[in-house]
């Protein structure tokens, strides 16, 4: 059984490097243009060559996202952009448009390409077309159950990879390809600038009686009638192994730091403990939900991997994610009393005490003994983002570590849809 690769998301420089310390085999990111994120922070090409820099001197491979679907204005930029991509050299070009596959492979062959989810990648025959096209990969629709990928990985060759996402926000649109931004914003999400109308409250207006808004309710918990629970499959690693799934894939290139340490972390130790003996894996399920739940998320569910979704699937009652840990900052150096030096994210003060987030796996509570700013004068808290900080936490924290520090909120595990 060959070893999945753990495919990150990045939203900056500064979450791709955690990315890559906290476990990640492989990150994903976009550019400033083509990617399907355009709210995201993205990266200037200076950065990406930057990050392409420190994840391969890491061992870590980098794909780029040029997955929109592409008009007749996009394709003479997207020449300039693949030029511009070709001297930077990622590993790999995620694409959906068979024009913007056309155009990647006549200006960098070099470079492999893989099919994005929003190509609708639903049967053996897809995944076959591509393959004969020169693709290296293909990430599944979400649509498909295990047992269909299974049966894709039987019937393709060995050398056409499988990608599949196995943690992260759903869409209600099949395969990502939403026209309700588009139609009440003017964004388009299929070129990059969805607004999650998903996520809206929405009421009912019956025809003969204009202006008359009727709520709508499903078993009176609410009104968000498209809005689905997050995917997790940390509680089902040997099922996805036994798919033949070769790269698993984490949505959420708007998400921090924290978020892609915590998710990344908890994968790493579940894939790892995995390959090694799946009573290892078993004996540390309560390890892996306890984590998982730490990063920010809505309800978990199962998605379609074990069948179509049931009503458990949707969230009925609000729109919001759960958030239980408030992101301090990361360690970016220590001094020789022992104190932490970091870019202070959120507001915390002198005497809370905190998490220290390791790369290996560790948590470790510690108390703030002193807080003084980069230029070395005392304060009680920090209130300003951003602020360089020194911060006493008796020599617990090292470069690299995170700091976050707890909510009080019930947390919820992983369960099947």
């Amino acid at each position: 059984m060959r070893k999945p690769e753990l495919l990150i998301p990045a939203s900056s420089l500064e979450v791709l490097k955690t990315a890559v310390l906290y476990g990640a085999d492989a990150v994903y990111i976009g550019g400033e243009a083509f990617g399907l994120r355009a709210k995201a922070k993205n990266f200037t090409r200076e950065e990406m060559a930057q990050g392409i820099a420190f994840a391969h001197a890491h061992g870590v491979k980098v794909h780029v996202t040029a997955n929109i679907i592409a008009h007749n204005k996009d394709i003479e930029d997207a020449g300039r952009y693949f030029r511009e991509l070709k001297e930077i050299a990622p590993d790999a070009l995620i694409i959906s448009d068979p024009g913007m596959f056309t155009l990647a492979r006549e200006i960098c062959p070099e470079i492999d390409i893989h099919i994005s989810t929003q190509a609708n990648n639903t049967n053996y025959m897809s995944c076959l077309f591509w393959h004969k096209m020169g693709a290296k990969r293909v990430v599944m629709a979400r649509e498909l159950s295990l047992e269909e990928i299974s049966e894709i990985r039987k019937k393709v060759p060995a050398g056409l990879e499988i990608e599949s996402f196995i943690h992260g926000a759903m869409c209600i649109s099949y395969s990502g390809r939403c026209l309700l931004s588009n139609y009440f914003t003017g964004r388009d999400a299929n070129g990059g600038a969805c607004t999650h109308p998903c996520r809206w409250k929405y009421t009912l207006m019956e025809e003969t009686r204009p202006g008359e808004y009727l709520p709508v309710y499903e078993n009176e918990r609410g009104t968000f009638i498209f809005n689905s629970g997050d995917l997790c499959m940390i509680e089902h690693i040997p099922e996805l192994l036994a798919a033949g799934i070769d790269s698993f894939k984490i949505e959420g290139r708007m998400k921090t730091a924290l978020y892609v340490a915590a998710v990344a972390r908890t994968y790493r130790r579940a894939i790892d403990d995995c390959m090694e003996s799946e009573e290892k894996y078993q004996a540390n399920r309560k390890w892996y939900r306890e984590e998982i739940a730490k990063c920010t998320y809505r309800k978990f569910t199962t998605g379609f991997y074990f069948g179509k979704p049931g009503a458990d699937a949707q969230i009925y009652d609000n729109s919001t994610y759960i958030n239980e840990y408030t992101y301090l900052g990361m360690v970016e150096g220590t001094d020789e009393k022992g104190r932490a030096f970091i870019h202070q994210k959120n507001k915390f003060s002198l005497g809370d005490t905190i998490e220290i987030m390791k790369p290996e796996g560790e948590n470790v509570q510690a108390e703030v003994i002193s807080l003084a700013t980069g230029e070395g004068l005392p304060v009680e808290s920090a209130p300003h983002a951003g602020q360089a900080l020194w911060v006493g936490l008796g020599g617990k924290a090292k470069e690299h570590d995170l700091l976050r520090v707890r909510k009080e909120a019930p947390q919820e595990g992983c369960t099947k849809a």
